[in-house]
């Protein structure tokens, strides 16, 4: 019988997505949050849902005490743990199995044997899998990595035996570059995951990364589901994904799914999982198993477009114990789907984490699009947890309408008041190695460097000055005087606004009424202008072109949503006008990402030089050194372990030698 109640021991936009799929069941859902996620959207989605304690992971998400006195509170049967935190926790699903409690997902058994990349590879060979060429077993010294690494053969890849997502991994071209390689890769692996251990495997040149979904039942079924290509990653971090992928033919679909499946049985896998394997661009035909995931993957949405199936709702009824209502036969895969991340980062800076408050929020909609989302108007995005927002997916009769719909709905997609991938995306979508399924696991990185922000238009500059200006303009004047249109005597004055986009930084001057106006650009020509504003839906019409924005004001800064993308204005003081304040070497040192302050190099009132640093932040497990960029005296505005904004001023340096002039 399927649980009456079931608790979803995540956040963000899986809770949301599994919460949804649980009340379409007839099944009560219970949200659990921390102190930082009070607000959020899935404790608002859920039946229930339970405080389990301050903002840090550890003592809230990480905290098997605190879910399992959740778990007595709320009488939950069954706990799904989404992706990420304790999904793939041995020693969580034990608890469970102590408690009474069914975990939805595979036995603690086969997590830990899946979770070990050495014990993995040495179980589906046993099946026949074929694996990557390499050295992997326990307890390899360097030298054993050394001495066997010719007979792998260079190009090699370092990899760690526990953890996941890229640390510790080092590609050695050359024989001389391996022990200083496995020196670090050492270093990273115990800092990462506690454990050093490391093998070798030959590293695939050109390589894909395709995954296969695997269900399994507790009756001894098992299916695929079809493939997913995720090939299309920044440091080992998949962005965008589709289904099916458009390197592999019928037949090797077909071997392909038979060895995931093998893969399943060599564990006595149970419920849904991913198998992942590496192929080579120039040898399609041959696969190589690299890992499998225990868990739900965060791509899995295009799996359920292209077959119509709901993989939430499969694995709930397989951890209630009921058999798999289909057989290999019976999958079909549809059409073509295609999924987009959505991160809190900024390209344009290294990809740096950001945050902020949710001023404004747009979601697309329509035939074959779906967002998976955590998002909601007021959420407070803050560094404590993973950077991804969102997930936007497409599906359409083929691959090249499904890239077409998805960048139409990323078009659609907006949020207002932190930075986001969107246009990266949507740069990413516009490849021509992209359109044309010409993919490897290095092609985003190499055309990173590539991408530049368009650039910030007259229009917008406009559209943000025209929303100050309704700002100030009253909507019932008690007198003329009362109007901001710049009346005088001698002929009427325009309202001046100085706005800064980017890296430029100009006036913009208004006259007239919102009706009948007039905007200059410093630089620019005159042109016409009518606006209105209807809550946060700006209408402005240009030389009679009209365009709708959805706007949001914080503070000095406006966010504008329109014409396919997002735009941040904001209006700033005039320059100085005394000499000794424009010409000023005094420095201040702002926050590049929101984060906590690990580090205070000095203290306040030290007298430092240009280059020495002065606070470190850290966000996402990423930590940014600030660095005085002129000698001076330093007034310490943060200390510790406090909590800062994207943005905000941590120091102050105030120069201690007259700048040349």
């Amino acid at each position: 019988m399927v649980f009456d109640t079931v608790l979803v021991a995540n956040r963000g936009e899986i809770a949301v997505r599994v919460i949804r799929t649980l009340r379409s069941m007839g099944i009560r859902s219970v949200a659990v949050y921390s102190d930082a996620d009070a607000d959020a959207r899935h404790v608002a989605a859920a039946d229930v849902a339970v405080r389990l304690g301050p903002a840090p992971a550890r003592q809230s998400y990480l905290s098997i005490d605190a879910l399992l006195a959740a778990i007595d509170r709320t009488g939950a049967q069954a706990v799904h743990p989404g992706y990420g935190f304790l999904s793939e926790n041995a020693q969580f699903a034990d608890a469970l199995n102590s408690a009474g409690v069914t975990f939805i997902g595979p036995a603690a058994a086969a997590i830990q044997t899946m979770g070990d990349k050495i014990s993995a590879k040495a179980a589906v060979s046993t099946f026949g899998v074929p694996v990557v060429p390499g050295i992997s077993r326990p307890g390899l010294t360097d030298d054993d990595l050394i001495g066997g690494a010719a007979e792998v053969g260079f190009p090699v890849l370092v990899k760690p035996s526990a953890g996941g997502g890229g640390k510790g991994m080092r590609v050695v071209h050359d024989a001389a570059d391996l022990p200083s390689a496995l020196t670090s890769a050492r270093r990273e692996a115990e800092s990462a995951f506690g454990d050093d251990t490391l093998f070798l495997e030959r590293f695939v040149l050109n390589p894909r990364h395709i995954e296969v979904q695997v269900l399994a039942d507790t009756h001894g079924d098992v299916v695929h589901l079809g493939e997913r290509e995720c090939s299309l990653q920044r440091r080992h971090q998949k962005v965008i994904e589709e289904a099916p992928s458009p390197l592999l033919d019928a037949a090797t679909r077909a071997r392909i799914g038979a060895a995931a499946c093998d893969t399943a049985r060599s564990v006595d896998y149970t419920g849904a999982g991913t198998v992942e394997f590496i192929v080579s661009a120039d040898r399609p035909d041959e696969f190589f198993f690299m890992e499998m995931n225990t868990r739900l993957q965060v791509e899995h949405p295009v799996t359920e477009m292209v077959t119509g199936l709901d993989l939430v709702e499969l694995q709930v009824r397989i951890a209630a114990g009921e058999k798999l209502p289909i057989v290999q036969t019976d999958v079909q895969m549809s059409g073509h789907a295609i999924e987009a991340r959505v991160y809190a980062e900024d390209p344009a800076r290294g990809f740096l984490p950001t945050g902020g408050d949710v001023v404004g929020l747009r979601e697309p909609s329509g035939p074959g699009i779906r967002v998976d989302s955590g998002l909601a108007g007021g959420t407070v995005v803050g560094s404590d947890y993973d950077p991804m927002l969102a997930k936007v997916i497409a599906h359409a009769g083929d691959r090249a309408a499904a890239l077409h719909a998805l960048d139409a709905a990323l078009a659609d997609t907006a949020v207002l008041g932190l930075t986001t991938n969107i246009e990266f995306l949507r740069f990413l979508l516009a490849d021509a190695d992209v359109a044309e399924g010409r993919l490897d696991t290095g092609l985003l990185d190499r055309r990173t460097p590539d991408f530049a922000p368009a650039p910030p238009g007259d229009d917008e500059l406009i559209a943000g000055a025209a929303y100050r200006w309704l700002q100030s303009w009253p909507a019932a004047p008690a007198s003329p005087w009362d109007v901001p249109s710049g009346w005088r005597i001698a002929g009427r004055a325009p309202t001046t606004i100085r706005l800064r986009s980017g890296d430029r930084t100009d006036h913009v001057w208004l006259s007239g009424s919102p009706e009948n106006a007039t905007a200059t650009v410093e630089g620019g020509q005159t042109r016409t202008l009518r606006a209105s504003l209807d809550d946060d839906r700006l209408a402005v019409t240009i030389d009679g072109l009209r365009s709708q924005y959805l706007v949001a004001a914080v503070g000095a800064q406006v966010w504008l949503a329109g014409a396919g993308r997002v735009a941040l204005v904001e209006e700033i003081l005039e320059a100085p006008v005394r000499p000794d304040d424009a010409h000023s070497g005094d420095a201040e040192l702002t926050s590049p990402m929101p984060g906590t302050v690990v580090a205070v190099g000095i203290e306040d009132g030290t007298t430092v030089t240009t280059g020495a640093v002065v606070v470190t932040v850290e966000a996402m497990k990423m930590e940014h050194a600030l660095a005085a960029p002129v000698d001076g005296v330093v007034e310490l505005l943060v200390g510790v372990g406090e909590q800062v904004k994207v943005g905000q001023v941590l120091a102050r340096i105030t120069a201690t030698e007259e700048p040349q002039r």
